[in-house]
């Protein structure tokens, strides 16, 4: 027998594999290749480092204060004047007076104020003869935290000009001034935010967006660097290599995500901390199953360029798509179930409740079963393409 068919079969057995094909070298070589490319190191360092300090900004100071508002007062009266003055008084609102509705209207389109109050005429009356009386309060539904303050300012102004005319109509009847202002609230309503004690827009968003960016950052990452193997025909690996590979990219990532939980979150006093250990441990199962994800699409894209030209545009679907921003039953069936194979559906939820509530391992386990089955999910599809692609390395190395 010839010896060149005996090299052949050498090697094509698995005791003949290259080194870059163990699970140790094929580690080492990725962190290699990753620090060696520019575009990765931007896309899986650099970017979610940079978010981490830039994005939380401008949510910086939590509540906002001093909106703009207009107060339309039809009434002229002395009651109208206590309550357009407290109004002023509010903390949350900045007012000015307009002569009608039509130009409150106006600026409001053009964005000068973001809602107004319309006190009619004949409100003092009405309330002193004992009728039932109403003040309309408008805001813009566009912006939701603006039109939450307005809404509530203005709520505010009222019930306590409310409140002190019903304790002076008791104390007339005769009753006790004490019992008179104890008995304006019957019930008294003590609001405590429980998970984000400011009721800030930063600490509800920013902890959520955190998970997203992990994310697509990894994922864009990762397709950029195997469509770059594909294209220098080093993608084909063994079972082993490809594991190796994952755990490379996974640990970059799962060391952006302690620096979010343990640094970013305390930089901008959001609350963090509730269960590391819960943390840590999501964090060990999120970054593999998004890495395998990324590993699939570099070899689905097989271009470097293609993965980021598509994953950039999807990060605003599958945010709403999680479920955080809006309710996931209110989305269509279809999208109700698609929803599920993207792993910021289970873990942005899982993350949150880990993070800021406190939670459990055992209470969020749903949310680690759906990480686990998704991570398997994607390697079976990794293995796949694996081996449809593998003819195309075999005639490259022949070659």
């Amino acid at each position: 027998m010839s010896p060149l068919p005996q090299t052949k079969l050498a090697k094509s057995t698995p005791q003949n594999l290259p080194a870059t094909q163990t699970f140790w070298a094929s580690f080492l070589q990725t962190l290699k290749d990753i620090f060696a490319d520019k575009g990765v190191i931007l896309m899986l360092i650099i970017a979610p480092v940079i978010y981490g300090f830039f994005y939380p900004w401008p949510y910086s100071s939590e509540v906002v204060n001093h909106v703009p508002v207009g107060i339309i007062d039809n009434d002229n009266s002395n009651l109208s004047r206590t309550i357009a003055r407290y109004a002023s008084a509010s903390p949350q609102l900045d007012t000015q007076r307009f002569i009608n509705a039509q130009a409150a209207k106006e600026a409001m389109w053009s964005d000068q104020i973001a809602g107004y109050m319309i006190i009619p005429s004949g409100l003092e009356q009405q309330v002193l003869s004992g009728k039932a009386a109403h003040v309309s309060v408008l805001g813009n539904g566009g912006y939701f935290i603006l039109n939450k303050n307005v809404q509530l300012g203005f709520l505010q102004a009222i019930s306590t000009v409310s409140a002190g005319i019903e304790v002076k109509k008791n104390i007339a009847q005769g009753a006790y001034s004490p019992t008179a202002i104890k008995n304006t609230q019957a019930m008294p309503l003590q609001i405590i935010p429980l998970y984000n004690q400011t009721e800030g827009y930063g600490a509800y968003v920013v902890p959520a967006v955190s998970i997203l960016i992990l994310q697509q950052t990894l994922l864009m990452a990762t397709a950029m660097l195997i469509g770059t193997w594909y294209e220098q025909r080093r993608h084909a690996t063994s079972v082993r290599g490809w594991l190796g590979r994952i755990m490379a990219l996974s640990m970059l990532s799962f060391i952006i995500g302690c620096f979010y939980y343990g640094w970013a979150f305390e930089l901008h006093h959001y609350p963090r901390g509730q269960n590391m250990l819960g943390s840590l441990l999501f964090l060990l199962l999120f970054c593999p199953t998004v890495a395998t994800l990324g590993c699939v699409l570099g070899l689905w894209f097989r271009q470097r360029e293609r993965g980021l030209q598509l994953l950039i545009f999807s990060s605003l679907p599958i945010f709403f798509l999680s479920g955080y921003p809006w309710p996931a039953n209110q989305l269509p069936e279809v999208l109700q179930l698609v929803r599920w194979l993207v792993p910021t559906t289970p873990a942005i939820n899982t993350s949150v409740q880990l993070n800021q509530m406190g939670a459990s391992v055992a209470q969020v386990a749903t949310g680690f079963y759906a990480l686990a089955g998704l991570w398997l999910l994607y390697f079976l599809l990794l293995m796949l393409l694996r081996w449809r692609t593998r003819p195309i390395a075999k005639n490259a190395a022949v070659e």
